[in-house]
């Protein structure tokens, strides 16, 4: 299936992709514990074959910033397709669109019909916005916000307008453009950034929203990475944007809470061993999604 899917894509043959996008009933993955997000170019094959054995709590199918004008239509059907052959994934799916007023609301509508985890709206202004793309989206799909705009930054108190709403993303660099700011101003001891991180942080909690903090560009330099994580723990965040592997191994490595991570253990280990003793050892529980016997294995090796 998936040399016909690159072979019908390296043809650039639209309506051919779009038949191999079959609407589907996923299980959708309501975890809200994700550390590290990865995102990956909808436009690039290779990278969205690996979903399963990347590293990374949720991945992030981008649509917007990296995909070319020529290439969004494609990567829209390709997002499509790929989650129709996730219909159970433990990695939390999203789904970024374009922006409301570049064909953002369209992709959502056709999105509803593949029913990813989450759909992240970039350069949101307002509530009224949010209130639209509610009235949109399928009941079951989580919204997640980019936070990246004046207006946005002005009006955040206020963008929660639904518990459906689960994550703000700070998006610090068009933030920083949008409100006149020098990106220079993006260095670990500035107070201008130090206080940006802990209002959006503060602001986000108070309403229940999980704040995920700003992509670091300079994907090589892990040290300077690093040290922003160690910030940013200390601040009270628990999850991180990323644009590549190494830095979700960081992520995962530094976010790691060792007493929650051993509470979720031995919930693991309990449920595991009740369905275990009903003849069942595949299952999905609400909170901590799917769990089989190489969970159950792994978080006995914790636990020891």
């Amino acid at each position: 299936m998936l040399s016909k899917i690159e072979e019908v894509y390296n043809k650039r043959d639209l309506k051919a992709l779009d038949i191999l996008a079959v609407p589907t009933f996923r299980q959708i993955n309501k975890k809200n514990n994700f550390k590290s997000v990865l995102m990956l170019s909808c436009n690039n094959i290779k990278h969205l074959s690996k979903i399963e054995s990347l590293e990374a709590d949720c991945i992030m199918l981008n649509l917007e910033d990296g995909v070319s004008k020529e290439d969004k239509p494609f990567a829209l059907i390709l997002a499509a397709i790929f989650l129709s052959r996730l219909k159970q994934c433990e990695k939390k799916l999203v789904v970024r669109v374009n922006a409301l007023d570049e064909g953002g609301y369209d992709e959502i509508t056709y999105l509803n019909q593949f029913m990813p985890d989450a759909i992240r709206v970039p350069k949101i202004k307002n509530s009224d916005e949010v209130k639209n793309i509610l009235a949109l989206l399928h009941e079951e799909i989580d919204l997640h916000l980019s936070i990246e705009t004046a207006e946005s930054w002005h009006n955040l108190s206020n963008l929660a307008v639904n518990k459906r709403v689960k994550a703000f993303y700070l998006g610090v660099l068009d933030l920083f453009a949008d409100m006149e700011l020098p990106q220079s101003l993006i260095n670990l001891k500035n107070p201008t950034i130090q206080y940006i991180l802990s209002h959006f942080l503060i602001s986000a909690k108070s309403m229940k929203v999980k704040p995920i903090s700003f992509v670091f560009q300079e994907f090589e330099d892990l040290e300077t990475f690093k040290q922003w994580l160690i910030l940013e723990k200390k601040m009270g965040y628990t999850a991180k944007a990323c644009i590549s592997p190494k830095q979700v191994v960081l992520v995962n490595k530094i976010f790691v809470d060792k007493e929650e991570e051993i509470k979720r253990a031995k919930i693991i280990v309990k449920l595991f061993e009740m369905h275990r003793d009903e003849g069942i050892t595949g299952f999905v529980d609400d909170e901590y999604g799917f769990i089989d016997e190489p969970i159950y294995r792994g978080a006995l090796t914790l636990l020891s």
